[in-house]
């Protein structure tokens, strides 16, 4: 029996629409709109093409939504006297620097400079020092897109054996504390761990972030397993043409896993949806203005 598919596609559409139907009492409180700016430096097509997404979205919910463009040269100290300015602006509530960035700048130190109260990727160690403690932070968008998705499907997932594979500070790391916030048991796996497939055979939810083309087995899978997909990958398709595929074989793990997110359509569409509730709530709490989370 095939797996069920978890549209991540449908589910970000709804997460929107609460987000956007949020937006007016948040301006009727705070005589404006939650503002989100995203800082893009040089010309990375694949970069352009997520900016100008973020930018749609944003304005879809009703948020105010700014793209400063910054040519490739651009030094360090320049960036880093625009994310102070940002940090001062009471009218920017969440800033995003599109990663990655020229050689010639240190991304950690951009990242560092940003407020955390502003930092909507969660990429901030602060945040990430909140979320490792059980604190309130800006969480990053990608795993915690992972979570509502599994949340949605399993419900309470307290006491599941969940396996991480991949321990990117972007994905697998927070994906980690997430779980563990949830009261599962977390093993975070990785391209060099023995025994890789007996690991994942363990699991009872598995979140593959890893970067390698469907590197992740059917037979690796246990049967009913609740299997997340964050993996975008672009394969020779044959005759001069490509197609993306995951990081989890989708064709043999369909038939073993209880749940699954197709690539594309699963995890991608969660994270610019995050994306824009991380705004809101992050000018909530710039403006203090009450928010409960639990309704986004």
């Amino acid at each position: 029996m095939s797996a069920a598919i978890i549209d991540g596609k449908a589910f970000a559409e709804k997460l929107r629409g609460r987000v956007a139907a949020l937006v007016p009492a948040f301006e009727a409180q705070a005589g404006r709109k939650p503002g989100l700016t995203v800082v893009l430096v040089g010309e990375d097509p694949a970069s352009a093409v997520y900016v100008r997404s973020k930018g749609k979205a944003t304005e879809a919910a009703g948020m105010k939504s700014d793209t400063i463009r910054l040519p490739a040269e651009t030094s360090q100290a320049e960036l880093l006297e625009l994310v102070d300015k940002l940090n001062a602006d009471e009218t920017v509530d969440g800033i995003l620097v599109q990663l990655p960035l020229p050689k010639q700048i240190d991304e950690q130190a951009i990242i560092t400079a940003i407020d955390p109260n502003k930092d909507v990727d969660g990429f901030h160690p602060v945040n990430a020092g909140r979320l490792a403690t059980g604190l309130e932070g800006l969480v990053p968008c990608t795993p915690l897109g992972c979570l509502l998705l599994l949340k949605d499907r399993l419900g309470d997932l307290a006491g599941k054996e969940a396996v991480v594979i991949g321990r990117s500070n972007i994905v697998g790391k927070p994906m980690a504390q997430l779980l563990l916030g949830e009261s599962c048991t977390v093993t975070v796996a990785h391209s060099k761990t023995r025994d890789l497939p007996g690991v994942v055979r363990r699991a009872d939810i598995v979140v593959a972030a890893v970067g390698r083309p469907e590197m992740i087995k059917g037979d690796w899978i246990k049967p009913g397993a609740a299997v997340i997909d964050v993996g975008i990958n672009r394969i020779d398709a044959g005759e001069g043409k490509t197609r993306l595929v995951g990081d989890v074989a989708f064709d043999e793990a369909v038939d073993v896993a209880g749940a699954i997110t197709p690539v594309p359509g699963g995890v991608g569409p969660m994270t610019i949806a995050v994306l824009l509730r991380n705004t809101l709530v992050a000018a909530h709490r710039n403006a203090g203005v009450p928010l409960e989370t639990g309704t986004i």
